[in-house]
Parts: structure tokens; sequence; C-alpha cells
């Protein structure tokens, strides 16, 4: 994996967003909490209402609604961020459906375009998955899926001491954990060469990676880059073209990236200090964080910051989700991203 630029530096290092030139693209969006971008400039996220917002390059959207059969407790249409049926992490599969790690109905679940909706996976070795947070599809069509915690509702996952997150992946071999024991198991990403698998372990404050085998049996795990990211809770990532993983600090509101070697850049802060200050201070308590707390904060741009993604036709565009925004702040990076599976079906 690279991590200069042609002329041997790296661009992040000394890079930070201008606020002035950041723009918006969206309105009226509901828990964008994930961002996938197609090479044309189309938008798509997720949408407390049930299914996907299509977000054209004109600015038209329109609401891909899920058809299928949702549980009593979970209707296909809540703001909340509690119930419903919480499309959270998004993916394409090879033939340009949908794949939709569902936070609300605990399933992995497949939309085609017109809202048709089917269950790829509920259940782990005979019990139910738990809070399926993201999907991932690498270049051999194998889906890394992350189940964040068995516990419901999620919120009374928010504690230091809880690790009963994993991994799971679908292959020709069928469904199978692959790593376990993680802190509130989020985003995941592979490196260029698919050499590495880095996981965002969210109560942990910290970015896991295993070494993936020919097999796709995880090996080797260690911390990647410092122990603790600072303040916030570690959410979303993304690798850029230069081997920079960006992230996003969900609570602080904070944007950061770790070089190839594992430095800390801090890239963007546009948290609440109030409100911070209580969650910190409650979540130290090890005891689980109340939802309230957490409601508490959240800045300007992307209100409880919860992804980041690169788009445009040159990968270059920088947009973020959230949980609480209604829109997505959009800026320009110097260097472009990793492309997704996707971008060439």
């Amino acid at each position: 994996m690279a991590s200069k630029d042609a002329s041997g530096h790296n661009p992040l290092l000394d890079w930070r967003p201008d606020p002035s030139a950041i723009a918006f693209v969206g309105r009226d969006l509901q828990r964008p909490e994930c961002i996938l971008a197609v090479p044309d400039g189309t938008l798509f996220t997720a949408d407390a209402r049930g299914g996907v917002m299509r977000i054209a390059p004109d600015g038209t959207q329109r609401l891909i609604a899920q058809e299928g059969p949702h549980p009593p407790d979970a209707p296909a249409a809540s703001p909340s961020l509690l119930d419903g049926t919480l499309p959270n992490g998004l993916a394409f599969d090879r033939n340009g459906d949908f794949l939709i790690s569902n936070f609300g109905t605990d399933r992995l679940e497949r939309m085609d375009g017109t809202g048709r909706t089917t269950v790829l996976l509920d259940s782990i070795e005979g019990t139910p998955l738990g809070k399926v947070n993201f999907v991932l599809r690498d270049s051999r069509n194998r889906l890394w899926v992350t189940v964040s915690t068995r516990v419901n509702p999620w919120s009374d996952a928010i504690r230091k001491d809880l690790d009963d997150g994993y991994v799971v992946l679908i292959d020709a071999r069928g469904a199978r954990i692959v790593a376990d024991g993680l802190h509130f198991t989020n985003e995941l990403r592979l490196d260029a060469r698919e050499a590495w698998l880095y996981i965002a372990e969210t109560t942990a404050k910290r970015i896991t990676r295993f070494r993936v085998t020919a097999d796709g049996s995880l090996v080797d795990r260690e911390i990647f880059g410092p122990s603790s990211l600072g303040r916030g809770l570690i959410d979303g990532i993304a690798f850029d073209a230069c081997g920079n993983l960006w992230g996003t600090m969900i609570l602080a509101d904070r944007l950061i990236a770790l070089t190839p070697r594992g430095d800390l850049i801090e890239l963007l802060d546009d948290g609440d200090r109030a409100g911070l200050d209580r969650f910190e201070a409650a979540f130290a308590t090890g005891r689980p964080v109340p939802f309230e707390t957490m409601l508490g904060c959240g800045g300007t741009l992307a209100p409880l910051i919860t992804s980041v993604t690169f788009g445009g036709p040159d990968l270059r565009t920088v947009y973020l989700g959230s949980l609480k925004g209604d829109r997505l702040p959009a800026f320009r990076s110097p260097v472009a991203g990793q492309p997704m599976a996707h971008w060439r079906f």
C-alpha cells in the first residue's frame, strides 16, 4: 500500500479541511449513518424510514423503501435511533443490489432497486445475530459482517468492559464467525492488497487489525495506531489511496486519520465540549452510558458523526454521515479514496 503521493509526501500531513469550503448535499435525510458513492456522482444513504435514499448529481432525491416482512416491534418507518428497521451499514453486491446491515431487525438483508427485501442472514451457530452493524464486500465477493453486541437495547452496550462483538465471514463455505471478543464491533475495511482487515472497536476507542489468510481466517491480531484514539468513540473508517486510514469519532464529532505507520492526524473537530465532557465522565465510570447523555453530544456539521466516504468521479470528494444530521457535509480531499469493490461492477 502506498504511503505517499508522487512527490514522496503524505498529503494529509500539512492539510486540513477549510471550514468555509464545506458544502452540503441532500435534504431532510433521516439517520444517514452510511453513504455509498458511485462514479457518476450519485449517492445512496441509509435512511431510518426503512430503506435507502438515492441522491442524484443534480440533487433530486428518491427514497427506495424496503418492501418485505418486518417484525411487529420494528416498524418500517421510524426516526428513532433505538428501534425501527434502522438500515445501518450499506454495500453493493456484485449485481448492484443493496446489502443492508439492519441495526433494528438484527439481520443482514438484500434489497433490489425496487425495494424488494430478502433476508440473507439472521442467525449464526443457531442463535440470533445480535446488532448487525456493517457489511463489506471484497474483490473475491466475500462478505465481511460486523455484529456490535448481543445486548438489546444496544445503548446498554456503550461501556468499556463489554467485548461481545464479533465478525462474520460469508463465502462459498457459508457463514462463520472469524473474530470474536471485540468491543462494539463497528465498521471494517481491507487494505488495498486485502492482506489485513481493520476493525473499529468503538467502545475500546481503537483500531484492531488481523492478517487475512487464504481461506478467510483471521490471525495475528494487533492494535493499529494508538491504544486510545482520544475523546469520543471510533465509528466509521475508510482508506485513501496513500494508505491513510480515515476515521470518525462519534460523540466528539472529530475526523481523524492514521498514517500507514499508525500516527494520528487530527483533521477536523466540530464537537460540543460540554456535552462531550458529560459523556466522557459517564463512560469513565464503566457503567452503561445513559442514552440521553449520548444524545446531548454532537456538533453542527454532521451531528453524531458516523462515517466517511470518498466519492466523485476522481474519488476526492469526502462525505460525512451522521445519526442526527439531515444532510451530508462534503469537501475536497488532497488525495483520492481507495476504490471500493463496487467502483467498477
